[in-house]
């Protein structure tokens, strides 16, 4: 446990990674965010610095563990002097983002002498701080196997899945499917409700027969309790079955599932409710709830 840690990006996904790791006895070399006092708060809490600058974090860490929101963001981090004397370093980027832009960070980082890993999560915010993350890695092997030993303390698996895109594929697909099971047993259950059926019992039918799911385990009882407490977003669902869209228009696929998901949760968006779990596109197909979004 030699290398020191920096991270970027330290929101509850990237602050309880933070926490993992110093409890596993890494060094946390210090934390950044765009929110100064997040990141403040976070370095009081754990001993290290909170930085002005991101060629600060690179400068003190021998691994720099980015967890941003977007393409744009990511993109941002790697244009503002994240890679500044970054030769010999490791970056393992953790955001939900395109494919391309995981190439586009390996082709920068490596001009710089360092080395890119992506490690996309199929995970959430308990998992992250108990270190039992599902962990999907892409980029060259190298970076990999340096990095191992660090993801091996945060996830219960960590699978390496190829070249540099890869990973960032499969999590696309991950977070499709997952979005779609999400927005049918929102209907699944919506029906019930108008149907006047007994929701415990519902759900228990549904766990025992075709309909049962992970997210079933995971969101049907928030669903029917109408508790929405964010660990993954509509905004973020949004985000990434349009990912998964875009993959499919560049194969000249057309996915009328996911389509249609996207289309609930831009629902939601447009109705204020971006920043609830993705559970609560239960909102939309509960007849007797309110906000009913107009149709577009």
């Amino acid at each position: 446990m030699t290398e020191k840690i920096g991270f970027v990006g330290v929101g509850r996904m990237g602050a309880n990674m933070a926490r993992r790791l110093k409890e596993c006895g890494w060094s946390i070399s210090g934390v950044f965010d765009a929110h100064r006092a997040t990141a403040e708060a976070l370095a009081a809490e754990l001993g290290c610095p909170a930085p002005a600058t991101l060629a600060e974090i690179t400068k003190a860490a021998d691994v720099i563990i980015t967890v941003v929101s977007d393409d744009p963001a990511m993109k941002q981090i790697y244009k503002g002097g994240l890679l500044n004397r970054a030769k010999g370093r490791l970056f393992i980027n953790c955001a939900t983002v395109t494919p391309c832009v995981h190439e586009w960070v390996q082709a920068r980082a490596e001009k710089a002498g360092a080395q890119s890993l992506e490690a996309c999560m199929a995970s959430s915010i308990p998992q992250a701080r108990d270190g039992s993350l599902y962990l999907m890695c892409g980029g060259r092997m190298a970076a990999f196997q340096r990095a191992q030993p660090i993801l091996e303390k945060l996830g219960s698996s960590v699978r390496y899945v190829g070249e540099a895109g890869k990973a960032a594929q499969v999590k696309a697909l991950v977070n499709m499917v997952m979005n779609i099971n999400t927005a049918g047993l929102a209907e699944g259950l919506g029906l019930g409700d108008a149907l006047g059926l007994d929701l415990n019992m519902l759900r228990e039918v549904f766990s025992q027969t075709g309909a049962n799911s992970q997210v079933l385990k995971t969101d049907g009882g928030d669903m029917q309790n109408r508790d929405h407490s964010c660990f993954f977003s509509a905004a973020h669902a949004a985000k990434d079955s349009g990912i998964a869209l875009a993959l499919a228009k560049g194969q000249g696929l057309k996915l009328p599932l996911a389509t249609a998901t996207k289309s609930q949760y831009d629902r939601m968006i447009a109705a204020g409710l971006a920043e609830l779990d993705k559970s609560g596109v239960a909102e939309l197909t509960f007849k007797s709830r309110w906000p009913q979004p107009k149709s577009p």
